[in-house]
């Protein structure tokens, strides 16, 4: 989350004060809560609250070898710059995704249909094997799969027409 007042940098500070019975809340960086309400952290502060918040006090200035940001980049816009940021910067990510989102593992939504979407999954990886098949030209290994492939074909529409009743 980004900070509410310069809308720049992370929020490392939430700050909340009652006033007349009612509650207000402000998620702050550390630079704008320094301005606002004075100085907030010293070296020992700093290294407290990291590890609160399970993470290492100071960080190995690491970059994206795909994209070039830079893990302080993402600290200052709450943007990760290319999809191999996750990868490169994985541990300083998790402890932020499961707070935020509770888990770290990616549970998705199933409908209805997750039957099918088993089969669509089982399609892709037969369709994968098979071309693997030919290229090391294992024909009778192929041609094995093909008939996998014709099956779960036949249960896709199957399961199609089903839905459509």
């Amino acid at each position: 989350m980004l900070c509410q007042r310069c809308k720049k940098n992370p929020a490392t500070v939430i700050y909340e004060e009652v006033i007349n019975g009612e509650k207000f809340g402000y998620h702050l960086c550390g630079e704008c809560y320094a301005e606002m309400f004075g100085a907030f952290s010293s070296a020992v502060n700093t290294d407290i609250l990291a590890g609160l918040f399970g993470q290492p006090a100071r960080r190995r200035a690491r970059t994206c070898p795909v994209c070039g940001t830079a893990y302080s980049d993402f600290e200052r816009t709450g943007l990760l710059g290319c999809a191999s940021c996750y990868d490169v910067f994985k541990e300083e990510l998790m402890p932020y995704i499961e707070r935020i989102q509770g888990k770290v593992v990616h549970v998705g939504k199933v409908g209805q249909d997750a039957r099918e979407q088993d089969l669509m999954r089982t399609l892709s990886r037969l369709q994968e094997e098979l071309e693997r098949a030919v290229r090391e030209r294992r024909y009778s290994d192929a041609e094995k799969i093909n008939i996998k492939i014709s099956d779960v074909r036949k249960r896709i529409s199957e399961s199609g027409e089903a839905g459509n009743e």
